[in-house]
């Protein structure tokens, strides 16, 4: 059986051998999945990139303290999501924010006409979300597009469960808001 017809199990015990293959195969399997996680919070390409491939050199290196509680892409996307939040805040500490940012009047690409076409309506989803502060769009991120629940969320975000409930909240309004100027 070649490695790429093995099942994840099988790869992981061989990834614990140090199997370099093995490793090769899990991360073909995951790295795009992982790319697009870590692009969804620091929304930068290269930044994205490092980040992904430093959470598999952790995984791989740290793959004894998988208990497999969960699966494993679920463990690999937690060290994924955790490293991109702290390049997130290491690199937002530096970085000027412009009160016109911060405005709730911000314009609209205008894109009607696409309402027909599914994958035309998640974009511009996307797009408007892109629009909401940033904390607004982690939290969204984390919430919608990955799936985690709000005691997850207080956990990755390190916030109280309050909190993570009222920024939802306030993120949900906010992004309403942005649907509604642009109807």
């Amino acid at each position: 059986m070649s490695l790429t017809n093995r099942n994840i199990d099988a790869l992981l015990v061989l990834c614990k051998q140090g199997n370099q293959l093995a490793q090769l195969e899990v991360y073909n399997r995951y790295q795009q999945a992982m790319y697009n996680t870590s692009l969804r919070i620091v929304k930068d390409s290269a930044e994205a990139e490092d980040i992904m491939q430093e959470s598999f050199i952790t995984a791989f290196s740290k793959l004894d303290s998988f208990k497999g509680d969960a699966t494993f892409g679920a463990w690999l996307k937690r060290i994924v999501i955790n490293n991109s939040l702290t390049q997130y805040r290491k690199s937002s500490k530096y970085v000027m924010v412009s009160d016109e940012f911060l405005s709730e009047e911000n314009t609209v690409e205008d894109l009607n006409g696409y309402d027909d076409y599914p994958e035309m309506q998640a974009k511009r989803m996307l797009s408007y979300m892109d629009e909401l502060h940033s904390s607004y769009q982690q939290i969204l991120n984390l919430h919608f597009i990955e799936g985690y629940d709000y005691e997850e969320i207080c956990e990755i975000m390190e916030i109280s469960y309050a909190n993570c409930r009222t920024l939802i909240s306030r993120a949900k309004e906010s992004l309403r808001k942005k649907l509604t100027q642009a109807v």
